[in-house]
């Protein structure tokens, strides 16, 4: 449902507008459903998820996986989802933040560097009068532990978080989402990537316009050269080869029906 695959991933076929009002219309309906994962999910994660079967069974089992780059929205679209539309994790944190700062949803942080957290909980009070931050949390950046997933889990649950926000990088973040999620009763447990030094100002977001482009990684590429090179130096060719060959696939198929 709401969906379109892109590599095998289901990517979220509606708006982000449409995104946030689901999610807030679930948390204050009182009943949400048990952990639904989800994830913001560009070219990175897509072809990480082709070169890693188990990545991609990650991603076909979570909840919602939101369309984060346009070049995963143009194929989508291609294939029919013509109410697609881009999503990126920052901007869906922040939507989220400002639609449920009057409402009773209350939320967790956990990624970034030692005090990122605190410092998005405060940026959150002063930007987007959200001042439902109930927890944060830096985990380490080797995997967790079952203890420490367990009383990570129990920190949550006695905070009375409704959605937990992992700001960390792909495959991480979304591996422990899945994780988490195993000692958790019931929240939404969403990875959105960039999002955390993005709204605590520690990185600049590209302008809406080069987003809208397809071209928000070579933004992101001449911000950190450095950092940044050799993973969109993978991505990007294979993003487009796995999709030419799975859409000559897709019109193949369409033709012998």
């Amino acid at each position: 449902m709401n969906s379109v695959h892109v590599l095998g991933i289901p990517l979220y076929n509606k708006t982000l507008v449409d995104a946030v009002q689901e999610l807030r219309q679930d948390v204050l309906a009182g009943n949400p459903p048990l952990n639904r994962c989800m994830s913001a999910t560009g070219g990175h994660g897509l072809v990480y998820a082709q070169r890693n079967p188990d990545f991609a069974l990650l991603l076909n089992r979570f909840y919602r996986n939101l369309p984060d780059g346009m070049p995963g929205v143009w194929i989508g679209r291609l294939k029919g989802a013509k109410n697609m539309r881009r999503c990126p994790g920052p901007d869906f944190f922040e939507a989220v933040m400002k639609a449920t700062a009057s409402d009773n949803i209350n939320h967790f942080f956990c990624g970034g560097r030692e005090g990122v957290a605190q410092e998005l909980k405060e940026a959150c009070r002063v930007k987007f009068a959200n001042q439902h931050v109930v927890g944060v949390y830096t985990p380490p950046f080797r995997p967790m532990t079952t203890t420490e997933l367990q009383a990570l889990a129990a920190a949550i649950e006695h905070s009375g978080a409704d959605v937990v926000w992992l700001g960390i990088s792909t495959p991480k973040q979304e591996m422990l989402a899945e994780e988490l999620c195993k000692y958790l009763k019931t929240s939404y447990v969403i990875a959105v990537g960039a999002a955390f030094d993005f709204h605590t100002d520690r990185a600049k977001k590209a302008p809406k316009w080069i987003g809208s482009i397809g071209l928000e990684w070579l933004y992101r590429l001449l911000m950190e050269p450095r950092r940044l090179y050799k993973r969109y130096a993978v991505v990007v060719p294979l993003f487009l080869w796995y999709n030419l060959c799975e859409f000559y696939y897709f019109c193949t198929s369409e033709k012998t029906k």
